[in-house]
């Protein structure tokens, strides 16, 4: 990958199509992933009333997202955490240590009204570094 080449990646959600934007790009080292709900790729909310559930499956969204884009979750610096219930915080926490615990990103958690359908409990997005970038794919 050129240094400043810039690579991006589309999960095939209903919602990418519809708002126009890229699940994760990545421009030389630096990678973005959109804000990323418990939504299949045909629109489907998973765990439905779940917010540990729809959490760990946006995990999974983000890392196949990153290593679309030559990255992994290592590279992760920093996440956004947007959620509809701050008294259920500690679901997402517990998530959010078992996937990024050993790499500790800076972190922000945020209570929001509401997301794009009332069956999202949670939004995630996440910036990443590549700082291996010998056998990284792009």
């Amino acid at each position: 990958m050129d240094n400043m080449e810039r690579n991006q990646f589309s999960s095939g959600t209903p919602w990418e199509a519809i708002a126009g934007y890229s699940r994760a790009v990545r421009v030389g080292p630096f990678v973005y992933v959109s804000g990323t709900t418990a939504s299949d790729a045909k629109g489907q909310i998973q765990h439905p009333g779940d917010l540990y559930g729809q959490a760990t499956y946006i995990f999974k969204k983000i890392e196949a997202a990153l290593h679309h884009v030559g990255a992994s979750m290592q590279d992760v610096v920093r996440t956004r955490v947007y959620i509809t219930q701050m008294a259920a915080a500690a679901a997402v926490m517990r998530a959010h240590h078992e996937v990024l615990g050993t790499i500790c990103p800076a972190n922000t958690l945020v209570e929001v009204s509401a997301l794009a359908t009332p069956e999202m409990l949670v939004e995630i997005e996440v910036d990443a570094v590549v700082t291996n970038v010998e056998g990284a794919e792009a």
